[in-house]
């Protein structure tokens, strides 16, 4: 294997390293999206694109990586001590990936947590005002009828 080969398996992990901290700061804009008492679903819905795209990129990294290395695994287990180095660096941005992954998927939690909690505060909110709807109609109704007046002179027999 050459340097190139190690020089482009540490760059996928540095790209990797970079678009988990990207997720990372979109995982916040959501929480402060999700914090507000009125939920701004085109910021939501933004941002839940904006993490999808970066998804797809870590994919193809993933794939492009595991192509790579597949192809170079017997060299570099053959002469560790040649690509020490190399290899010490990329252990530590697969370490560094792997807690950004730990912390990415605890913040997917609290905030899938905190949608389940605004949707359901929505839907009651909605609930609330057909509940409204539907007292005031009914209000309306029965008040119309308590100023109906039949007939008084009106011969209902045929």
């Amino acid at each position: 294997m050459s340097q190139n080969i190690a020089q482009i398996l540490m760059q996928s992990l540095e790209k990797k390293n970079q678009i988990l901290d990207d997720i990372i700061r979109e995982n916040a804009l959501q929480e402060e999206i999700l914090k507000q008492d009125e939920l701004d679903m085109d910021a939501l819905d933004a941002s839940l694109s904006r993490i999808g795209e970066y998804a797809e990129m870590l994919e193809k990294l993933d794939d492009g990586f595991e192509a790579v290395y597949d192809k170079v695994r017997t060299e570099i287990m053959t002469n560790k001590s040649k690509y020490h180095a190399e290899i010490t660096r990329m252990q530590s941005d697969i370490q560094q990936i792997t807690d950004k992954v730990v912390k990415i998927n605890a913040a997917r939690m609290r905030n899938q947590m905190r949608a389940d909690a605004q949707f359901k505060k929505q839907a009651q909110g909605i609930k609330n005002a057909m509940s409204k709807t539907k007292v005031s109609r009914n209000y309306y109704n029965n008040m119309n009828k308590l100023n109906y007046v039949s007939p008084q002179f009106y011969d209902s027999k045929k």
